[in-house]
This record gives structure tokens, C-alpha cells and sequence, in this order.
């Protein structure tokens, strides 16, 4: 027999979390029964995504959005689904350099927190593949190859003792410090920081990244089911404006 959509929501929240959902005792179970069948029952069917992946997706979207005590549970169901710390952790670093320094703090000290209580021993192993003699090479070598020099073009009109410098940082900061890390590929950064850049409405940056994704070696139908994956975390807005973007490329 066919599968229901509780007997799915049931099955994969099992899967991510080692029980099955329990509403009894919750403060308000009709909302919960809603947002779980939803994720669980309909949105983890939907596109050829493997569940660590859309695991962290998920880490991405809640460090991003800064909701924290459902970070934590997610970090859990992460390592559950057979994540490693270090994915996890790369996926949070991943963000630095599109939600800024803050943001990530909070959200590594959560997963640290997680990690801790399952004994994970910190600090992970380091991840750095660079060092300040290689770092801008390596990154003008990545961001080259999936965008050009589409930066530097972009803000021509700046004055060039202004532009220089940015373009430099953006290269050395974002391709060069982290691009380069061990623990996740250029494919699995791109599609973190698309799923990033979703949450946060950035539309113009939503369409460099889709075309970076695609370079990247992620289909538009890949991308399609992520954003649609992001949809219960973000709001259907967000989402839709992220489809119509794919869509018209």
C-alpha cells in the first residue's frame, strides 16, 4: 500500500530525529501537526535531493534566519542522517561572507553546543587548504570560473583606489578563505549559498548564483527543488520570487 502522507511525515521525522513526532503535551499541537506534515510529509518528496543535503539546506536557512533553537534540533537531525561535523561546520563557516561574522558566531556556538553534547571533540580538524602567499590566487581561480569578472564590471563607475580594494576582498574573503575549505565542494558551497541568498530576498545575487550553480555542475531542476525545500523555512514569497528567477534564466 501506498504510503499517506502522516505514515511519511511520521517515517522521516523518525529518520532525522530517532522518534516519532509527539504532539501530546505541546502548547499548540494544530500548528505543529500543520508545519510537520508539510516539511516532512510533502516537501522532503518533492525533487531528487538526498536527505543530507537537504539537511543542510536546512542548517543554512536557520543560521541565516538566526533561529537558533531550531538550528540545534537540526544540527542533530543533520548528524543523524549521516552529516559529519565537519560538513556541518563548513556549511555554517559558508555563510560568513553573505550574513557577516555575527550571525555565524551564534550560530557555530549552537552547533558547538550540539556537538559537545554528543561528544564530538572540539575543535574539529582544521579545514584551511591556503595560506595568506595562496589564498588570492586559489580564489581568483574558483570565482573565475563561475563568474567571470563580472564584479569588477559591475562597479566600473567607482573610484578605482575604492573599487580595487572591494573587488580584492570580495575575491580573497569569500572564494579565497572559504571556496577553498575542505569538507564540502564548490557544487555543495554553491547550492548552500543560493539557499542562502533565498532567505535573505537577495534577488540580483539569487540570479548570479543560479548561473554560478549551473557552472558549478547543479541542474536548474536542482535548484528548483531546493528552493522549493526552503519554502517552509522562508515563507511562500521568497520562494516564488527564487522559482520565477530560475525559471527565466
Amino acid at each position: 500500500m501506498a504510503m499517506t502522507r502522516k505514515d511519511k511525515y511520521q517515517e522521516k521525522f523518525r529518520e532525522l530525529f530517532g522518534s516519532y513526532p509527539e504532539l501530546t503535551g505541546s502548547s499548540d499541537p494544530e500548528l505543529m501537526e500543520i508545519l510537520q506534515k508539510m516539511i516532512f510529509g510533502d516537501v522532503f518528496s518533492i525533487g531528487e535531493l538526498d536527505d543530507q543535503l537537504r539537511e543542510l539546506i536546512t542548517v543554512v536557512l536557520l543560521s541565516v534566519q538566526q533561529a537558533l533553537p531550531q538550528l540545534r534540533s537540526h544540527v542533530g537531525a543533520a548528524l543523524r542522517i549521516g552529516n559529519s561535523p565537519l560538513a556541518i561546520r563548513e556549511a555554517i563557516y559558508q555563510c560568513a561572507p553573505f550574513i557577516g561574522f555575527p550571525r555565524v558566531l551564534n550560530a557555530v556556538n549552537t552547533m558547538n553546543e550540539v556537538f559537545a553534547e554528543q561528544e564530538i571533540a572540539l575543535p574539529l580538524a582544521a579545514s584551511a587548504t591556503v595560506d595568506e602567499a595562496s589564498r588570492h590566487e586559489r580564489g581568483v581561480a574558483i570565482q573565475g570560473e563561475l563568474y567571470g569578472s563580472g564584479m569588477r564590471e559591475r562597479f566600473a563607475k567607482m573610484p578605482e583606489e575604492l573599487r580595487e580594494p572591494l573587488v580584492d576582498l570580495l575575491t580573497d574573503a569569500c572564494f579565497g578563505d572559504f571556496y577553498t575549505r575542505d569538507g564540502l565542494d564548490t557544487r555543495q558551497r554553491e547550492l548552500l549559498v543560493f539557499c542562502g541568498l533565498i532567505a535573505i530576498g537577495a534577488d540580483f545575487q539569487i540570479a548570479s548564483h543560479a548561473r554560478g550553480n549551473m557552472k558549478a555542475g547543479n541542474s536548474r531542476e536542482v535548484l528548483m527543488a531546493a528552493i522549493i525545500h526552503c519554502i517552509p523555512y522562508i515563507g511562500f514569497p521568497y520562494g516564488l520570487n527564487a522559482l520565477a528567477i530560475v525559471q527565466d534564466l
